[in-house]
């Protein structure tokens, strides 16, 4: 298969190095990904500024394309652009952290994805559920098995699919659940701080999720389940549309 990588962390991440390292003896695999860090800017675009393109090298090797932009930006430029040729799967990761619930719309790395759906490609968002001392060796290994399970089988058509890893060693893992994304909110928490000069910032210190149904993503993964959702990029809600339709706005 001919895979576009990328991710939210950076070309220089570890989780898309461990990535590239698990599927490039399989695949080809093509790298287009931020020049640095772009976690948390969501489905953002770059118009007003240029993107720029340069090659990177990984001990002496060409190992991919870093963009100027944010993980879509990599996205559209790959598949306009930079890749010769379609590809098979559009795959992000694997991401720092957990994104499941509500964060899944904050998610740079769910963003590329869901960009590679809009765009027609099979996609697939990766993240393992630990920030400090992530281990992505079975992360990677995981992604591989689904991917060859998806090529012989089938993959979604117009989505992209959302997997979270727990990051407890593999054979604690309780198995796979598919479930649906949380929409709870986030409890949040910010800490107001004094800078030398006087001036008031605020860092976002914490946040808590208060989901509690099984069959969503963020309580499974807590459970100790590899969990996968498929995500559809049309944000529409019919049921209220179906509703508002009967509406008669003067004016």
């Amino acid at each position: 298969m001919r895979i576009l990588l990328t991710n939210d962390d950076g070309i220089f991440a570890e989780g898309l190095c461990a990535l590239h390292d698990a599927l490039c003896g399989e695949h080809q695999v093509i790298i287009v990904a931020p020049e640095a860090e772009r976690s948390a800017v969501g489905h953002a675009i770059t118009i007003a500024d240029p993107l720029r393109v340069r090659k990177i090298k990984r001990n002496n090797i060409f190992f991919g394309y870093a963009v100027s932009g944010t993980p879509a930006d990599c996205v559209k430029l790959a598949l306009y652009e930079i890749v010769n040729g379609k590809v098979d799967l559009v795959l992000s990761g694997i991401n720092r952290g957990a994104n499941v619930g509500i964060n899944v719309l904050y998610s740079g790395t769910v963003s590329a994805a869901t960009e590679g759906a809009i765009l027609g490609y099979p996609s697939i968002a990766v993240s393992l559920n630990e920030y400090l001392e992530p281990d992505y060796c079975f992360a990677a290994y995981f992604t591989s098995c689904l991917i060859e399970f998806l090529a012989k089988n089938g993959f979604p058509k117009n989505i992209c699919l959302n997997v979270n890893i727990p990051a407890i060693p593999a054979h604690q893992i309780k198995g796979i659940k598919c479930v649906r994304q949380s929409t709870k909110p986030l409890i949040e928490k910010f800490e107001k701080r004094i800078d030398p000069h006087g001036n008031i910032y605020y860092w976002q210190c914490s946040e808590k999720f208060i989901e509690e149904d099984p069959d969503t993503d963020v309580v499974a993964l807590k459970e100790g389940f590899i969990t996968i959702t498929p995500l559809y990029h049309n944000l529409t809600s019919f049921e209220i549309l179906a509703k508002i339709k009967s509406w008669n706005i003067e004016f």
